[in-house]
C-alpha cells in the first residue's frame, strides 16, 4: 500500500478541501490522530452507531459552494440531496436530518426564501425531514452570503453490510450515469462561461437508487458517490480501504458532449470532476447483470453501465485502459481542481 503523500504547510490552503491528497493529508496526520476513537469511521460517508439492537447511521456535511444558484440546483438542493446520499452509501434509509444556517449581513431575504423552498422540495422528493437546526448571522463580508450544514441520521436494515473496505477480487463496477455535470455546471455560472448547450448539475437523492440495488439481492459490497475528487478520488478510495486494484474501461463511461467540449476547452480530466447524483456500485459479479436492471428501471439509474471491475493487480491502485488501446493510472487528485464545489 503506497501512503497518501502531500504537504501541509503551517497553514491551510483551499487544496485541503479538495477531495485530494492535501484533504488526504489533513485528515490523516491532523485530524484523525486527534479524534480517534473506535466509532469515528473518517474514511466512510457516514458513521455506524448501535443503538438498542438496531444500527443508524449518522453524517453531517457543509456546503460553501459558489455561487449559490447554478444550473439544475442551489445550496439547498444541493445540502438535502448530499447527506440524504452519505447515509444511503452506507446502505441506510435516511429518515431525519439538521440545518444550520450561516447567514452573512445584508444577505437578500429573496434568496434565503428561494433556498428554503429548495430545501422542502428535496426534502420531500427525498422522503426525509428537516427536525431540527440552528441560525446564526455574521457581519457583512465574513459569510460570502450563505453557508449551509446538514446532518442526518438513518436506520440500516438489518443484515445490511456496506463499507468500502468490503471489495472483493473479480467484483464489477457499476456507475448510474454521465461524469461531471455538476462541475461544469457550477464552474460555468461561476465564470459567466457560455457552452452551446447548458450542462445542468445532477444533483438528486440516490436514496431511492439504492433501495433498488438492496432489493435486487446480496451482491452489494461497496458504494460511494464521486463528489469532490469525482470519480477518480472515490475509485482509490475503495482501492486504499479495500487494499484491492480497480480497472476501468475508459469506453464504458458516459460523457455528456457538452461535459466533453468543456473538458477540452478548459484542459479538465472529468474522472476528476464532481457530481452530486451519481454512485459507484462495487457488486459480485453474479449478482452484476440483475442489480444493473434494477438501476436502470429507476429514475436516477437509467443510464447505469458496467464500468470496470476489482482486481488482485496493482493493490490501492486505479487504472484506466483508454480508448485507443493504452492504459493510464488514475491517481488520486494531488490538489484543488475547482474550489467551492459543494
Amino acid at each position: 500500500m503506497r501512503p497518501i503523500i502531500a504537504m501541509i504547510d503551517e497553514r491551510i490552503s483551499l487544496a485541503c478541501g479538495s477531495g485530494g491528497r492535501a484533504m488526504h493529508a489533513l485528515l490523516e496526520k491532523v485530524i484523525f490522530p486527534r479524534l480517534n476513537n473506535p466509532l469515528f469511521q473518517g474514511e466512510e460517508d457516514a458513521a455506524l452507531l448501535p443503538l438498542e439492537g438496531a444500527t443508524l447511521a449518522f453524517s453531517t456535511d457543509s456546503y460553501v459552494v459558489s455561487p449559490l444558484f447554478f444550473p439544475g440546483g442551489d445550496i439547498g438542493r444541493l445540502a438535502i440531496n448530499g447527506t440524504v446520499n452519505d447515509l444511503a452509501m452506507r446502505g441506510a434509509i435516511p429518515r431525519y436530518l439538521s440545518l444550520g444556517l450561516i447567514l452573512e449581513e445584508g444577505f437578500p431575504l429573496a434568496d434565503l426564501e428561494r433556498i428554503l423552498d429548495s430545501m422542502g422540495q428535496a426534502a420531500l422528493e427525498a422522503h426525509v425531514q428537516v427536525v431540527t437546526g440552528d441560525t446564526k448571522v455574521v457581519a457583512r463580508g465574513q459569510a460570502d452570503g450563505l453557508f449551509v450544514n446538514t446532518s442526518g441520521v438513518g436506520l440500516v436494515p438489518p443484515g445490511i453490510a456496506i463499507s468500502a473496505a468490503n471489495a472483493q477480487v473479480g467484483d464489477s463496477l457499476i456507475l448510474n450515469g454521465g461524469l461531471g455535470e455538476h462541475g461544469i455546471a457550477v464552474l460555468s455560472q461561476r465564470e459567466g462561461l457560455g457552452f452551446e448547450a447548458e450542462v445542468v448539475s445532477d444533483t438528486a437523492p440516490l436514496n431511492g437508487l439504492v433501495a433498488e440495488l438492496l432489493s435486487a439481492g446480496e451482491g452489494i459490497r461497496a458504494l460511494r458517490d464521486p463528489t469532490r475528487g469525482g470519480l477518480a478520488a472515490s475509485l482509490n478510495e475503495i482501492a486504499r480501504s479495500s487494499r484491492v486494484g480497480m480497472i476501468v474501461e475508459e469506453e464504458a463511461l458516459l460523457i455528456q458532449p457538452a461535459v466533453a467540449a468543456a473538458c477540452e476547452l478548459l484542459g479538465l480530466d472529468p474522472l476528476y470532476l464532481a457530481n452530486e447524483g451519481k454512485m459507484i456500485a462495487c457488486v459480485h459479479p453474479a449478482e452484476a447483470g440483475k442489480i444493473l436492471s434494477r438501476m436502470r428501471g429507476h429514475r436516477y439509474g437509467q443510464e447505469s453501465r458496467i464500468i470496470g471491475r476489482v482486481t488482485a493487480d496493482h493493490p490501492g491502485r486505479v487504472v484506466l485502459n483508454t480508448a485507443i488501446g493504452g492504459s493510464r493510472i488514475v491517481d488520486i487528485p494531488a490538489g484543488e481542481l475547482l474550489p467551492r464545489i459543494c
